[in-house]
């Protein structure tokens, strides 16, 4: 699986299920349990709908739009002790929303509904969706107005949603000047050499990742600025691995 896709998730599903909270019905993501309510007003369910409507804004689901839905359903539906029935649901929302536009602003204000107190929450959510609309490396303008309309929705500051959309398309534009895809920055990034037996990288990769983890850092109280830094530097480390990786395949 795509390395940068995984952390990615992993990331958003610290984010996105602290304190996990539907009506009546909280989640602590460290204790299993059974969930039976609604899963279209649940959180989870609130996600995955918004997450729909992104990936069809354009026209059409790409394969790696595809495979982030994929693993997003699995770490969402993973809290669960019926973990395979939730995913399932939660695959038959994803698909029924794929249907249309027609509902995006009210989901996104049940899901500010959920939220209100955690900004910080809604505004990974938005982060989130915006890595889904830009991960085929094209932004198209339908994209923009689906993520703008459900970032307002979720009571957004224009500034803060603009940050993140400016922070997205620098990062790609890097990647595409040779920033992080070729062979020779790759073991700069990784500060490896091409001497290196692979296990040798492994163990750089892995040290580089504790130290660059947006969920790690916020445990420390890291400001938002360094975790937005980090999530960055992040996802060039793992790109850094996957280049090495398939030139030793």
């Amino acid at each position: 699986m795509n390395f940068i896709i995984f952390l990615l998730v992993v990331f958003a599903f610290y984010m996105l299920t602290k304190n996990y909270k539907s009506d009546g019905y909280n989640i602590k993501i460290d204790t299993k349990q059974r969930f039976n309510g609604n899963l279209e007003d649940h959180e989870a369910g609130l996600l995955i709908s918004l997450m729909a409507k992104v990936a069809k804004a354009d026209g059409h689901v790409s394969e790696l739009e595809a495979e982030l839905l994929s693993n997003t359903l699995t770490q969402l539906s993973s809290v669960f002790q019926n973990q395979k029935e939730v995913r399932e649901r939660l695959k038959a929302i994803y698909k029924k929303e794929l249907s249309g536009f027609e509902d995006t602003i009210i989901l996104a204000q049940k899901y500010l509904k959920l939220t209100s107190r955690d900004y910080r929450k809604r505004l990974a959510t938005v982060e989130y969706l915006l890595n889904l609309a830009f991960i085929d490396n094209e932004f198209t303008n339908e994209e923009y107005m689906v993520c703008e309309d459900i970032s307002n929705a979720l009571e957004i500051k224009k500034s803060d949603f603009e940050a993140l959309v400016a922070r997205f398309k620098n990062f790609y534009a890097n990647k595409y000047n040779n920033q992080v895809n070729t062979l020779e920055n790759a073991y700069k990034i990784l500060g490896a050499s091409k001497s290196d037996d692979i296990a040798t990288i492994k163990t750089k990769y892995k040290k580089l990742v504790r130290q660059n983890h947006p969920d790690l850092l916020m445990g420390k109280g890291a400001e938002q600025s360094i975790i937005d830094k980090a999530t960055v530097k992040l996802q060039e480390i793992n790109e850094a691995y996957e280049i090495i990786k398939k030139s030793r395949a």
